[in-house]
Formats: structure tokens, sequence, C-alpha cells
């Protein structure tokens, strides 16, 4: 029951194609084997109604049925080498990421196990990816697209990773860039939540060492400069707001 919907994907029955002819054997046996037996309910006549025994036909099916686990196993492991996040995952999963090399917008309930809050993934009407949403819906574009097209899964979400990677940081960058440009209260609702909190440190860091220079005066006015962004914030969350 288990096996039963991993080799029913044409997918996996293709990459697995000894495993799968094997469990199709296994499979069929089973059938045959109870069909025989409900039409034939006598014990004697259904387990003795060939030179094999019934016990020997079940023993041969298991030794199948391991056969098929060990080249299931072993094809996951191979796939998990590819794409290290893959380790995350149960088999089951895995097995169902796997099997959707066409309809790649099935592995959508799937990403938050992958990435860290990755909740979804934006694809276009030509099934690229031009951006990232997390959890709380919150969207970051990508610097490139992302082209899963007749690509092995494994291999396009390896491309979504790098595609994280860069765009995180490219948005980062911004941020830091942009503080300067416009108000604090501004650039606080402009980008991403990430971003701000780690921005504004990099500032704060910047702005204690330029004023700490200065001595005890130039401490003081960054503590006087520290309130007042603290005070717009106040008034900033006081207004309407969207939760996020």
């Amino acid at each position: 029951m288990y096996l039963q919907p991993i080799f029913d994907s044409p997918d996996i029955m293709k990459q697995l194609p000894a495993e799968s002819k094997r469990f199709k054997a296994v499979d069929k046996s089973w059938r045959e084997i109870i069909s025989f037996t409900k039409t034939t309910p006598q014990v004697l006549k259904t387990c003795l109604r060939d030179e094999r025994t019934l016990l020997g036909r079940f023993k041969e099916c298991n030794e199948n049925l391991d056969k098929v686990q060990k080249g299931l196993k072993e094809y996951l492991e191979s796939k998990c080498k590819e794409f290290a996040r893959f380790y995350f995952l149960a088999d089951a999963d895995l097995l169902e990421i796997l099997s959707q090399t066409k309809e790649v917008e099935n592995v959508r309930p799937h990403l938050k196990k992958v990435f860290e809050n990755m909740n979804d993934l934006e694809f276009n009407h030509d099934k690229t990816i031009s951006a990232m949403m997390s959890g709380e819906n919150e969207k970051v574009g990508f610097l490139r697209k992302v082209d899963p097209k007749d690509r092995k899964v494994e291999e396009w979400m390896g491309e979504v990773e790098n595609m994280m990677f860069a765009s995180v940081k490219d948005c980062m960058k911004y941020s830091i860039q942009d503080y300067v440009e416009i108000p604090r209260t501004e650039w606080v609702l402009k980008h991403p939540g990430m971003c701000v909190l780690n921005g504004s440190q990099a500032h704060w860091t910047a702005n204690l060492e330029t004023y700490a220079q200065e001595g005890i005066s130039g401490v003081k006015k960054f503590i006087e400069l520290l309130n007042k962004e603290l005070m717009d914030t106040v008034n900033l969350v006081r207004q309407r707001l969207t939760i996020l």
C-alpha cells in the first residue's frame, strides 16, 4: 500500500524501471491470489492449487519487495546527495516532489519543509519562477528568473536556493544604501523585514563608531538621534498599517 502510489507515477517508473517491474509483478501476483481466494474460499484448494505453494509465492514476493525497497532507498539517497536539503524531508514527501517533473507547481506545499519559512514561489504563465514569498506573504523578487521546464527537480531547486541567496544579498545591499536616501519611517515600510532589522544594525554600528570618535558629546548626540528614531517609530505604528 505504501509503494502503490509511488510506482503509479510515470516519472518514478521511468527513473526506476527495474524496481517498477518487480513491484508490478508482486502486485499482479497478489491481486491474482486474492481474486482466486475470493472465488474459491477453500483453504486446501487455494493454498495447494499448483506446483508452487502459497507460502512459496509469498516468500518470492517478499524477496522482490525487499529488492524494490533497497533500490528505492538508493535512489532517494542519490537525490539527497545532489540536493542536500532533501535530507530534511520524509521519504513520502521526497517521492511526491520527485514525481512532479512536469507539474512543477505541485511542489509548492512542500517548499516550507525544504526552505526555512519559504511559503510559496511566484510562478509566471510560462512556469518560470520570479519571486519567493514568506509565511507572512512577504515577497522578495529574484534577480533572475528560474526556469524548471524539462529539468530534474533537484536541479531547479538547487538554482532556486542559489537565487534565494543572491536575491536576499541584493535586497540587503539595496536596503543599506537606501537608508540614507529616504526618511527612516518610509524606509522601514519599504524593505523586507529582515533587511530592515539587519540594515538598521549596520547603520547603528556605523553611526556609533562615528559619534564615539567625538567623545562624550558625540555619544550624547547619538542618544538624542536614537530617541528621535524611536519616537518616530512609535508614531508610525500608531497609524493604520498592514499586518505585515
